[in-house]
């Protein structure tokens, strides 16, 4: 047979499940069949984990079946990933599957700035630690702090400690002229007022940036004949005209290298959706290039290059969630707590410029304080009003978020968003949603994904 691996789809999440609960019958005889049994992987969790990339899936060429799939974990941070689950059906077992999804994701988390892939297994079964060690990996020290955590977990679940091994494998920086793997998060606006409109056009603003662990992936190659490409199509937006091009072309002008690229991007942002999804492309291409083509620009010069792009780019070059004044660019880092979101895509393409321009918009708010959004006594946006009187189809996604709480408008664009003080709480939101809308669970982070992959990538270099 012939396969292929791709990125899982949330569709998949079904399938997967069933391959997990299918290839676990092969450990009926072990000691560890009573834990397995009793286990499998919570659905909520792996959506999640395919909504951030982390999973990949094998599929038969010739039914288009699933057949196998690779789990990606961040948990461990800094610059070691994980393996959280990898399974091939028992039917499909010694084709070579496992060992190219094993791969694949190895491939991925050195693109990625990953310099270590760690994994739990057992000592004593052909296809777990004898297979492992044949593709890199070694048996670590299992006390080592380092896996604390993953120990912890097993206790929790009841699994015995002396069948676990812990391997790690080192992976390489990658060559200059090997693909990078780059994110473009996304944010929220946890509210936004309009206090005024400034002699140049632009209003005044107020805004807290709250940047999430989830947005769009770029990935780069440095070219040494100085062109640069596009090599994604993007549906009505020439390359040209798009803000990964138009940023490379700048931050080249700008440091006067004679580099260049190529550029692809995986788009989970929606456009027009209100959460930044062309700022921060822009800002990862700019703080990405400026690593990869060794410019040694400031961060100052990447958030002004950034601005002539997308009034969002400061923020994402910048890095850090923020309280946002003026026309959003003057940015001032705020610490936010631990929480997490029901985001949901209305599928509604909202037009900014037409909502600056509209007539019923409210200009002249009164200003806020942090104090006032930190009680809770702020959290209005100002767009709101005109969205919901212009596009019945947010409103109607407001109104059903907001009988789960406050339901908030993100930005200008057409997605809506309701916070939780906890992952489960959010979960049991994005269950409920209706199949109309798109729905998923981000955490917000004070620190950006893009800035974790910087300080990856840097290290390596």
């Amino acid at each position: 047979m012939s396969f292929r691996i791709e990125r899982a789809a949330t569709t998949h999440v079904d399938a997967i499940c069933a391959i997990e609960r299918a290839a676990v019958q092969m450990f009926r005889q072990h000691p560890v069949w009573p834990f397995y049994a009793a286990l499998s992987i919570p659905p909520e969790q792996l959506e999640e984990a395919i909504q951030r990339g982390l999973v990949w899936m094998a599929l038969d060429d010739e039914s288009n079946e699933p057949v196998g799939f690779v789990w990606l974990d961040t948990e461990h941070g800094g610059d070691v990933i994980g393996i959280a689950e990898i399974d091939v059906l028992p039917d499909y077992t010694r084709r070579g599957i496992g060992a190219a999804l094993l791969e694949h994701a190895c491939y991925w988390a050195r693109a990625a700035g990953y310099r270590r892939v760690d994994l739990g297994t057992l000592a004593d079964v052909s296809w777990n630690a004898p297979f492992y060690a044949k593709h890199g990996f070694t048996v670590v020290n299992k006390h080592n702090p380092a896996f604390a955590y993953a120990r912890d977990r097993d206790r929790e679940n009841g699994f015995p400690d002396a069948l676990r091994v812990f391997m790690s494998r080192k992976l390489s920086p990658s060559a200059a002229n090997e693909w990078t793997v780059w994110p473009a998060p996304a944010k929220l606006n946890l509210f936004l007022r309009i206090i005024g409109q400034r002699e140049d056009g632009y209003h005044e603003l107020q805004t807290v940036f709250r940047l999430l662990d989830w947005g769009d992936e770029i990935r780069l190659r440095v070219r040494e004949d100085g062109e640069i490409h596009r090599l994604t199509d993007v549906p009505g937006i020439p390359a040209e005209n798009d803000v990964l091009v138009r940023a490379a072309t700048l931050l080249r002008a700008h440091a006067d290298v004679r580099a260049g690229v190529d550029i692809e991007i995986e788009k989970r942002i929606p456009i027009g959706g209100g959460l930044g999804g062309g700022g921060s492309d822009a800002a990862t291409v700019l703080v990405a290039l400026n690593e990869l083509w060794k410019c040694d620009a400031s961060v100052d010069e990447l958030a002004e290059l950034g601005r002539e792009l997308d009034a969002d780019a400061p923020l994402f070059v910048r890095g850090r969630s923020a309280w946002a004044t003026g026309a959003g660019e003057r940015l001032k880092s705020i610490s936010l707590p631990k929480r997490w979101y029901a985001v949901l895509d209305t599928h509604e393409h909202v037009s900014a410029t037409d909502l600056f321009q509209a007539s019923e918009l409210t200009r002249n708010a009164a200003p806020a304080t942090i104090s006032s959004f930190a009680s809770g006594e702020t959290l209005e946006n100002a767009f709101e009003p005109v969205v919901r009187a212009r596009h019945p189809r947010v409103a109607a996604a407001l109104d059903w978020l907001g009988g789960h709480g406050h339901a908030r408008l993100s930005g200008s664009g057409g997605c809506v968003f309701l916070e939780t003080g906890t992952i489960e709480q959010a979960e049991t939101i994005v269950r409920r949603c209706p199949a109309t809308f798109t729905a998923w669970v981000v955490e917000g982070v004070g620190l950006s994904p893009l800035h974790r992959a910087l300080s990856r990538h840097g290290a390596a270099g």
